[in-house]
């Protein structure tokens, strides 16, 4: 196979430097199942990467991108066949293991996830780990007892960015009808509207208070922000609230006082893709193209390799809105 490009982040001379290179089959990490890339996504988590310190890469040279969906052209595991079309993403893709930024990705058997037939390539990117997270969010709560016939008022932080903005238009989707959306600069508020939210709340007033336990206002939060933005959603929330967890792009500390976990029942619960079987990868991705297939909605822009740089900065700026798609094989529809 001749020469393909991908994405490769180097340590030179104690910086981190990322740019578009020619590679080989011999330049990817091992793995049972070698996939035409057909998309890839701009993560908060890939934007790390290509920083130093980010905290995500650690062993130089890598291809990032930590999602992919496209099709199997090699395949040592029974499971898959040539010809399939898949998604991949896994706690090792784009971390420890050449990811998605590439056209060709060759990736361990437990990381491949069969495309479900309700939703195209595309559409698997649009969603990517961030709408995984958000539907993966929002069965845990219901797992948890919410359920759209009971009117539950619930706030979803960080809800213009990839995870937030996904799981405000899924619980739309699943019938939800009182669905605030934190925003924290003004022109936020238009995007979480255009989303669906039915309320707005701004960041500076959910950290106005510092009061230990405030005004009952949700019966549940979905959380994408984490640090104090998640300490202080934690304080809004009724008796036995639930609040789910799955980012710190706020911080990763968490300033909070128990009262709201011994006084009023308060659960958090933890969402984590990394620890997640295959099958539960596999129940997750079936729930989204059944039952919370927003993928004609998701603001999204579409990019390719040679202008990631672009995106890239954008997040990093704090001015990216919604999911960027790279678009990596030309000739998928």
């Amino acid at each position: 196979m001749d020469s393909f490009k991908a994405i490769m982040v180097r340590e030179i001379d104690d910086r981190i430097e990322y740019q578009l290179e020619y590679t080989t089959l011999e330049d990817l990490s091992q793995g049972e199942v070698l996939i035409k890339v057909a998309y890839s996504s701009v993560n908060y988590k890939d934007m790390l990467a290509v920083q130093k310190n980010g905290g995500v890469i650690r062993q130089y040279p890598m291809i990032p991108g930590i999602d992919l969906s496209g099709v199997v052209v090699e395949s040592e595991d029974d499971r898959f066949e040539v010809g399939q079309k898949v998604i991949a993403m896994s706690n090792e893709i784009g971390v420890t293991h050449t990811g998605g930024y590439a056209e060709y990705a060759r990736v361990n058997a437990d990381s491949v996830i069969p495309l479900p037939e309700e939703i195209t390539l595309k559409d698997a990117e649009l969603f990517g780990v961030a709408g995984y997270t958000a539907a993966a969010s929002i069965l845990a709560l219901e797992e948890a007892g919410m359920n759209p016939d009971t009117n539950p008022a619930i706030l979803v932080t960080g809800s213009t960015g990839g995870v937030g903005s996904i799981s405000v238009q899924m619980l739309i989707k699943a019938g939800y009808k009182n669905i605030t959306a934190l925003v924290r600069k003004d022109y936020q508020v238009d995007v979480a509207k255009e989303l669906g939210a039915h309320h707005t709340l701004h960041t500076d007033d959910l950290l106005a208070s510092k009061k230990p336990l405030n005004k009952r206002e949700y019966h549940y939060v979905i959380d994408t922000v984490g640090g104090e933005v998640a300490s202080q959603a934690m304080t809004y929330l009724h008796e036995k609230g639930k609040m789910t967890l799955c980012g710190n792009a706020g911080g990763s500390d968490f300033p909070a006082t128990v009262l709201p976990l011994i006084l009023r029942g308060v659960q958090l619960i933890g969402i984590s893709v990394t620890l997640a079987s295959l099958e539960e990868k596999i129940k997750v991705w079936n729930k989204i193209a059944q039952d919370l297939n927003v993928s004609h909605l998701v603001h999204h822009q579409e990019t390719v390799l040679e202008d990631l740089d672009q995106t890239i900065d954008a997040l990093n700026e704090g001015r990216h809105l919604g999911r960027t798609i790279i678009k990596i094989d030309e000739e998928t529809k």
